[in-house]
């Protein structure tokens, strides 16, 4: 889906860096290509939830991807408001979502387009009721007092 769309600069004042200098310097830095922002834009707004992960819902591939499926599972989303990528099948999207959000960890939570956070911060707005309040106010899940009891 994001192949080819993250380009890599290596020149800095005009000369041209070996890699390996690169990275150890300030003057490497991935900068995501327009086609990478417009294709990370809409997966993030496509649903109303979206989370980029590594593995999948069914079987994820770390314990902070697993613990915020789980999280998220105590919610009941419904499948069509609810979507997930799994960042280990593109290398592209695994780094280029990090430049999108500014964030450097996997998982990340979106709600509404808007980023959220990572493990920890879902699960402490899990653990307040921030989070379940973000989900009713997006009409992502039914309010508390709309539930059938």
């Amino acid at each position: 889906m994001f192949q080819s769309a993250l380009r890599t600069p290596l020149r800095s004042s005009g000369a041209l860096f070996p890699l390996s200098r690169c990275l150890k310097s300030q003057t490497f830095r991935r900068f995501l290509s327009q086609e990478s922002r417009t294709k990370i834009q809409a997966a993030v707004t496509e649903y109303p939830v979206v989370l980029f992960m590594k593995g999948n819902p069914e079987q994820p591939m770390c314990g902070f991807s697993r613990g915020v499926v789980k999280i998220l599972s105590a919610f009941d989303i419904p499948p069509e408001k609810f979507k997930t990528y799994n960042v280990l099948e593109d290398l592209e999207l695994r780094t280029g979502i990090k430049e999108f959000s500014e964030w450097p960890t996997i998982p990340q939570l979106y709600v509404n387009g808007e980023f959220v956070g990572g493990s920890d911060i879902a699960l402490s707005m899990f653990q307040s009721g921030e989070l379940e309040t973000l989900l009713e106010q997006h009409g992502v899940i039914p309010k508390a007092s709309e539930s059938p009891s």
